[in-house]
């Protein structure tokens, strides 16, 4: 910090997703809003992803950017807090984005299952096939509990709460892939069509293994929580 001039200078760049006029930044543990047209602040080009196509994603580059320190976010050193408090309710708020995908992709479906029929009977009279969509249904339940009861723990502000988020973000995004996944395949060829809604699901839903912590890093903080007790 630029004691004289009471400026944070920030250089460098990150990778964040862009869609307002102003950005929370954090470096050197301090949380900062960086105000859009601030000189040193541009934007790198809009990147091309898998899923998640409606909100863009851009390179946010600082070069010699001076921020004030009234654009300063809590105390001073309280940024790494700060976003680790982020972090957790973000963890459930991915959980709870995989589990619309995962609950729309079993009513699809279920839907597809009574209307396609093969040698003259519908899909859904197959039994291996009820077998697959009464897993598919079992997962989206636990996945949807485990994720309640993880908000009411953090709302709650429970010592196990940290690794509570980590097990939900953990479960339900590996879970709900599966199922967005499973559901492409009982929808054979069709479903592998952009007509086809599924395939956007199971699409979008993969990035949420990576995002908001790695789900082998949730498998860390998980283990690691249990070895500290």
């Amino acid at each position: 910090m630029d004691k004289k001039e009471e400026l944070y200078k920030k250089p460098g760049n990150k990778t964040r997703n862009i869609d307002c006029s102003e950005i929370t930044a954090d470096l050197e543990f301090q949380a900062e809003i960086v105000e859009k047209g601030t000189p040193g602040l541009s934007f790198g080009k809009k990147e091309r992803k898998v899923g998640w196509n409606s909100q863009p994603t851009r390179a946010v580059i600082f070069e010699d950017c001076a921020v004030p320190v009234a654009n300063r976010i809590g105390d001073e050193g309280q940024g790494f807090l700060i976003a680790m408090r982020g972090l957790n309710g973000g963890r459930i708020n991915v959980a709870s984005c995989s589990l619309g995908a995962a609950y729309a992709s079993v009513i699809l479906t279920r839907d597809h299952l009574k209307v396609r029929k093969q040698f003259g009977e519908p899909l859904a009279s197959n039994q291996y096939l009820q077998f697959k969509l009464a897993d598919m249904v079992a997962r989206l339940v636990a996945s949807r509990l485990m994720i309640r009861h993880t908000a009411v723990a953090l709302q709650e502000g429970r010592e196990d709460a940290v690794a509570l988020c980590s097990m939900a973000k953990l479960f339900a995004t590996d879970e709900c892939f599966a199922i967005c996944n499973q559901a492409l395949q009982m929808h054979g060829g069709y479903g592998y069509l952009k007509d086809c809604a599924v395939q956007q699901y199971m699409r979008d839903s993969r990035v949420h293994q990576i995002l908001e912590g790695s789900n082998e890093v949730m498998r860390i903080l998980i283990s690691r929580s249990l070895l500290q007790e």
